[in-house]
């Protein structure tokens, strides 16, 4: 039995020494495609409004990226279960995923992913009113460098400037940091995206009291939705609208406005946010 052993372990030796054989791989990448399938999924999810199907998918990301542990990964997948969580109001449990996520960055040197995670904090951060808006434009500003390498992150960056300058009162400075995350959405087809910045650029427009401008970018914004069949981007862009059109005293299209994102919303199933919709139609 012990030389038959040693005949099979001499045959693997011999066979697998081949000159013919294939090379072995010097790295494996099947977990962490699986991983990047999972994000990339996630994040479709995350667009459309299904937090919940995202964040499942991304503890499922989680659980495959701890095994490999390879620090990216471990942070990107962290990076967008904070957004997700963030989304659906868990603050406190994304602002810890944030701040491990760069300690992670930091140690692993990864200044790149270290980058994201400050500017991801630095936009919640204005968001709920806990960080001055010109601080977060310096912060954007003094990080934009370091994302060079990633579009969607560069992209990223110019959003988070647009929406700092908006709350400065910097509006045409604040459309075009948008514009610029809208070129690289539109080149790259990043439907959804494009859509958001449409959305952004509209709510821009109303901010500076431009309604006229306000709808049209909106009405872009639907166009980029009903591409991707967005839902959930439809349904707020209808919305918004029927608050633009509120605002320029046009309450007739208002109302129909908001009947049409009610419809939506209770076609994908967000029914708290339809029946508020309705609600609203019914008080006028």
């Amino acid at each position: 039995m012990k030389n038959i052993y040693s005949l099979i372990i001499l045959s693997i030796i011999i066979f697998g020494s081949c000159s013919s054989a294939p090379k072995r791989p010097a790295e494996v990448f099947t977990i962490q495609s699986m991983v990047e399938t999972n994000i990339t999924k996630a994040n479709k999810a995350a667009d459309q409004g299904n937090f919940t199907e995202a964040l499942a998918l991304l503890n499922e990301a989680w659980r495959l990226a701890v095994t490999t542990d390879r620090p990216s990964l471990r942070i990107r997948v962290s990076l967008a279960r904070a957004n997700c969580l963030y989304a659906t109001g868990q603050i406190t449990e994304a602002e810890r995923l944030w701040v491990n996520a760069e300690q992670e960055a930091i140690a692993a040197n990864e200044p790149m992913l270290a980058s994201v995670t400050r500017i991801y904090r630095a936009r919640s951060m204005l968001l709920s009113g806990k960080m001055n808006p010109a601080d977060v434009l310096s912060l954007v500003i003094s990080e934009h460098d370091k994302l060079k390498n990633d579009r969607l992150f560069t992209a990223l960056n110019w959003t988070v400037r647009g929406l700092a300058e908006k709350e400065l009162g910097r509006f045409e400075a604040a459309e075009r940091s948008v514009k610029n995350a809208l070129a690289i959405h539109e080149k790259d087809r990043y439907l959804e995206q494009a859509a958001y910045d449409w959305f952004l650029i509209a709510s821009i427009r109303s901010q500076a009291g431009n309604h006229r401008a306000s709808l049209e970018a909106l009405r872009t914004s639907i166009s980029f939705d009903r591409r991707a069949e967005n839902g959930y981007g439809l349904a707020s862009s209808w919305q918004a609208m029927g608050d633009v059109y509120q605002k320029a005293g046009r309450p007739d299209e208002s109302l129909a406005a908001y009947r049409r994102a009610a419809e939506i919303f209770r076609a994908i199933g967000l029914f708290e946010q339809a029946e508020n919709l309705e609600k609203l139609v019914a008080g006028r």
